[in-house]
Formats: C-alpha cells, structure tokens, sequence
C-alpha cells in the first residue's frame, strides 16, 4: 500500500478530499474506483485520464465548484480567503490595483454572459496583470475553444489541489 494520505481516508473522506479537488461528480466517482493509488504518478495519471473521459457537463460541473466573482468586495474576499489554498493559486489577484480588479470583474461577466460559465485560469503563478489578459484574449473565443481551454486550466487546477493529499 502507498503512503499517500487519502489512501489512509475512509470512503467519505476521500470523496470529500477529491471534491475539494475536482468538483464533477463523475470525475469525483471516477477516481473513487480507482483507489487505491499506488503512488503520485498513478494518482496524477489517474486524475488525467478519469478528466479525458468527461464531457461538457462534467466540466460546467467542475466549473462551478468555483466562486463566481461578482463585485469588488467579492473579488477580494474571494482572492484574500483561498491566498493559502493549494499554493496561493489565485495570490496574484490580491495584489491588483483597483482598476484591474474593475477591468477583471467587468470581464468576468462579459465572458460568463457569453460562455455561459466562469473563466477558468490556473492563476498559481499569475499576477493579476497575467489573469487581465488572459481574460481579454479568452473572451473573444469560440464557446466551443473556450471550454476545451478552460477544461484544461481546470486540470491543471486539478492537479495542484491532489499534490495536498500526497
């Protein structure tokens, strides 16, 4: 047996730790079938190939297992509560200046009112400035790009927050 954590979780705590990680629930169910993981390897490849096999509701579900940014008090909140989640994946954002959070939250719903989902970045490493134009790239994709785009970001957000149950 491997000495990852949530080898060592009982049945709902696993479904609880792989939920904080992926909210889809076939992703979620997916990986529960899996386990054991027998090392880090297994679990990341796992994790890849359990996401493959989903579609476009899967992702939408995964989707909005985030915090949709609504105002500027949200933003902040948002951005200030999950700095010491997974890495401080969204930090950067905590930094921006009043006029890029007003930028980024107008963005947002331009892009939700188009797409029908929350842009999706993996922000670990990104400063605020990186996230404003990502935005104003995406935005003017195809729904259909867009989703296989943000389907991967929430793969790579994915596999950040299964590195905490190592």
């Amino acid at each position: 047996m491997s000495s990852l954590k949530i080898n060592n979780l009982n049945a709902a705590q696993a479904h609880q730790a792989l939920e904080h990680c992926c909210a889809a629930p076939n992703w979620v169910s997916g990986m529960l079938n899996i386990m054991p993981f027998e090392n880090k390897e297994h679990l990341f490849h796992s994790a890849q190939t359990v996401w493959d096999n989903l579609g476009e509701g899967d992702y939408l579900a995964a989707f909005e297992g985030h915090p949709q940014i609504g105002d500027l008090s949200t933003l902040s909140k948002k951005y200030a509560a999950t700095a010491k989640k997974a890495g401080h994946e969204q930090s950067g954002m905590s930094k921006a200046n009043e006029q890029t959070l007003k930028k980024m939250i107008a963005l947002n719903k331009q892009y939700l009112s188009k797409f029908g989902f929350i842009f999706i970045v993996c922000a670990s490493g990104k400063s605020a400035e990186q996230m404003l134009e990502l935005i104003e790239q995406r935005v003017h994709n195809t729904r259909e790009k867009e989703l296989t785009i943000a389907a991967g970001e929430q793969a790579k957000i994915t596999k950040i927050r299964l590195e905490s149950l190592l």
